[in-house]
């Protein structure tokens, strides 16, 4: 194995990546770029309230014997579908869908796990 300049001389951005060429570019994903977050609000009646183009602050309330803390973990969330509930769900709460970026989506994920969620309206 030999390491050192290629005797072809094509240029570095025709040349491409050694190894595998791409076949098409790389999008960059911006830190920021917004998602779609499906989320399960706990009181499906304040869930009813809500249209899309609202904006919302989503709440954690932890649950525990001494009453557990609450968090905000999205601030000025975008909703962009209020879903109807199926007939036979009663209990369980409501779903809608939030526009957030990326890394917001997942502290919404990881926070349903744990978490009772609610929205304020902003």
């Amino acid at each position: 194995v030999a390491a050192g300049p290629r005797g072809d001389h094509v240029a570095r951005d025709e040349e491409g990546a050694r190894g595998h060429p791409a076949s098409e570019p790389v999008r960059a994903h911006r830190a920021a770029e917004a998602v779609s977050a499906p989320v399960r609000i706990a009181d499906g009646a304040t869930v009813r309230l809500l249209r899309p183009g609202d904006r919302v602050d989503v709440i954690a309330a932890e649950e525990s014997a001494l009453g557990g803390d609450a968090r905000v973990v999205a601030r000025g969330a975008r909703v962009t579908r209020v879903p109807e509930p199926p007939d036979a769900v009663t209990e369980g709460g409501a779903l809608v869908v939030l526009s957030v970026p990326r890394a917001t989506a997942a502290r919404l994920a990881g926070a349903s796990t744990t978490a009772r969620l609610a929205v304020t309206l902003c």
